[in-house]
């Protein structure tokens, strides 16, 4: 899923598109255009997801007001030709289309068309029966992890891998929306990697593009980023969404981090060439000296450029005596040298 020093990233369009097919066909088009490597929406169904009574999470009723998350939802579902025509202008666009199911029915939805991942929920993580279920399908899965402690993530693990599933990628999260920078804990996302040696990533809920370069500095390998038209549409992911240029601008970024990631070997650069020719210094004499004197710390000195014998080699030069008169500053080379 990740091509060398190339951060699988995925533009969240969740339920930014409001329940309207055509403003998702719009978000897959900002997706595309901002640079990102697949774009997710989310399958479900609210009778298969949630009670008629189940309440809203502070930060949707301060997004959507009041009532019930089963009216919220119901009206953000997309129907299976709804899935269909997304699915099929994102091969149309070349950006890869992917989808979080939330009940068992909808990950056969999602199978009848045939997606190549799953991506899976921070609110999900402890149900491993899903997490199970979606497993047995064969496919690579993408986990969130919000919400939990390495205990259940864990369980989790455990659960996909018992189907004989190991391709699972882990997803550090924090479930608040907006996530505040002292709720980011972005070191997990290394705990995560240390303790399961599975490759991690990050989903970021934060209002700004920094941390998300930051988990690519630190060696994630998947980034995923709410993407909304426009933060003041009704619903409630937008607030902590990007818009388009915000998203492209963040993309733009984690592709500058990658390439500056190089080889890992330590050596000059090409491009450090002229720079190393001016910035070095030489050993010089420090005034002029005559045939058969003898270099020494004092009658030596170590200056610009860089193109005579480097100061490193002093230990070879003092206390040898040269063959002919050195002017001040002259650089020393060894063909001075008895």
């Amino acid at each position: 899923m990740r091509e060398p020093h190339h951060t699988f990233i995925i533009a969240e369009a969740g339920v930014n598109h409001n329940g309207d097919v055509n403003t998702a066909i719009r978000l897959i088009d900002a997706a595309k255009e901002a640079g990102a490597d697949a774009v997710k929406f989310q399958t479900f169904k609210a009778e298969n997801l949630v009670t008629r009574e189940a309440p809203k999470a502070k930060y949707q009723k301060s997004t959507t007001g009041s009532g019930n998350q089963f009216d919220m939802l119901k009206a953000l579902e997309l129907s299976f030709n709804d899935h269909l025509i997304l699915e099929n202008y994102c091969d149309e666009k070349k950006i890869k289309f992917l989808s979080t199911p939330f009940d068992f029915e909808s990950v056969d939805l999602l199978e009848k068309i045939g997606v190549e991942f799953y991506k899976t929920s921070s609110g999900d993580l402890t149900n491993t029966p899903l997490l199970a279920y979606i497993a047995k399908q064969g496919k690579p899965m993408i986990v969130s992890t919000g919400m939990a402690n390495l205990g259940e993530v864990e369980s989790a693990v455990e659960a996909m891998k018992q189907t004989g599933n190991d391709q699972i990628s882990l997803l550090h999260c924090t479930s608040n929306y907006p996530t505040a920078m002292e709720d980011v804990n972005l070191n997990a996302m290394i705990t995560l990697r240390n303790a399961f040696m599975l490759p991690i990533g990050y989903s970021d809920h934060t209002l700004g593009i920094e941390v998300p370069i930051a988990a690519v500095a630190l060696g994630a390998e998947i980034i995923e980023k709410h993407l909304t038209l426009d933060k003041k549409m009704e619903g409630p992911d937008h607030q902590a969404s990007l818009e388009p240029n915000e998203l492209k601008k963040m993309i733009k970024s984690i592709r500058n981090i990658e390439q500056s990631f190089g080889d890992g070997i330590k050596s000059c650069q090409t491009s450090e060439e002229n720079t190393k020719s001016v910035a070095r210094k030489s050993i010089v004499a420090r005034y002029d000296l005559k045939k058969g004197d003898k270099l020494t710390l004092s009658n030596l000195d170590f200056k610009r450029p860089g193109s005579g014998v480097s100061p490193r080699y002093i230990n070879l030069v003092i206390n040898r005596r040269i063959v002919r008169d050195i002017k001040q500053d002259e650089r020393i080379t060894f063909d001075l040298l008895e």
